[in-house]
């Protein structure tokens, strides 16, 4: 079986491509899916999820094909090189607060009506995004700033070789319809409708030093964005212990007790610790059971029925039940649609 790895909503997709349906057709779209591997089907269904890589290779063909970084979510585009210089700019920094703080001035020199900004108060280093007072007034481009605090938060993170803590993260917009498909992907607490969008930080997470080579650097930017969009999928948390412990054990002994003595606590502490992180042991569970299904239907062309068992079914009419409330479609026709 391969490696468990979370997928991806549709709907977090069909959000980050906003900008680029402004400037490309429909046809293009569809052609760009296409070549990253996605049917064009796919991306008009309700409750379809694609795998990492094939978010990430349609990142990749749409940056490509517009020749912006960020998708077009901003109000100039952001060329092919961007990343590269911008981790040059910061390898030599003495600690992490003068490398994020060259981070915010980096990109005031590419945005023409947003400004970053890192002030400190208080023991907390906030970066907030906020309109330019000097910039005409442009409607907010919310996953513009949610893109921009992936990075914010997936470059410090990987300057740091961990996923770092955030005291929170605060959007300029509304809750996005949908979002809870997706909230994991952004650390942190949550807030909608402030006056900026932020990421705040304890001081003495910034104060830290760092050690990164150009070799790693390359290697990073040659992978975006993978590492940066997709960092908080790898963070130390019970819920990613017991996705970890699922995933082995689906064939098998894949329990609440089993876990609870796995991560060597009671089965109420276990529950209460979830519960505390926002989910659930069968939550928990059932993601791992739908993510492995449809990497296995998307990469593979195993039988069903051998799909159906490997994931923890004992019969494939439940799997196919099982399947209709994850994604709304059969196994058979998510497999035809994903092809």
């Amino acid at each position: 079986m391969p490696p468990e790895r979370a997928t991806v909503a549709v709907s977090f997709l069909q959000h980050l491509l906003s900008g680029a349906r402004r400037q490309l057709s429909p046809r293009d779209i569809d052609t760009l899916a296409t070549q990253a591997g996605i049917s064009p089907q796919l991306l008009r269904q309700e409750g379809a999820r694609v795998t990492r890589e094939q978010f990430v290779r349609m990142y990749e063909c749409v940056s490509l094909f517009m020749g912006d970084e960020m998708l077009g979510l901003w109000s100039r585009p952001i060329r092919a090189g961007a990343l590269k210089y911008l981790g040059l700019s910061l390898l030599d920094a003495p600690s992490l607060m003068v490398a994020m703080y060259r981070f915010t001035r980096f990109w005031n020199l590419l945005l023409d009506d947003h400004r970053l900004r890192m002030t400190r108060a208080h023991g907390v280093a906030t970066i907030t995004i906020a309109p330019h007072p000097e910039a005409a007034a442009r409607p907010t481009t919310p996953f513009g700033h949610a893109l921009m605090v992936k990075l914010i938060h997936g470059v410090a993170s990987w300057l740091m070789g961990r996923q770092l803590p955030v005291l929170g993260v605060g959007f300029a917009f509304p809750r996005p319809a949908r979002f809870d498909e997706y909230a994991n992907l952004f650390p942190g607490p949550l807030q909608f409708e402030q006056d900026t969008s932020s990421v705040r930080f304890a001081e003495p997470v910034l104060r830290q030093t760092f050690q990164r080579t150009r070799a790693e650097l390359l290697d990073f930017v040659r992978r975006a964005p993978d590492d940066w969009i997709f960092v908080t999928f790898d963070h130390d948390t019970t819920s990613a212990t017991v996705r970890e412990f699922v995933a082995a054990h689906l064939a098998s002994d894949a329990t609440l007790g089993a876990a609870a003595r796995a991560v060597h606590m009671s089965e109420r502490a276990l529950s209460r610790q979830l519960a505390a992180e926002g989910t659930s042991f069968r939550a928990l569970k059932e993601e791992v059971r739908r993510d492995l299904a449809i990497q296995r239907l998307v990469k593979t062309r195993e039988p069903i029925d051998r799909i159906a068992a490997s994931v923890g079914f004992d019969n494939t009419p439940a799997f196919h039940r099982a399947f209709r409330t994850w994604t709304g479609s059969t196994p058979r026709g998510y497999r035809q649609r994903a092809g």
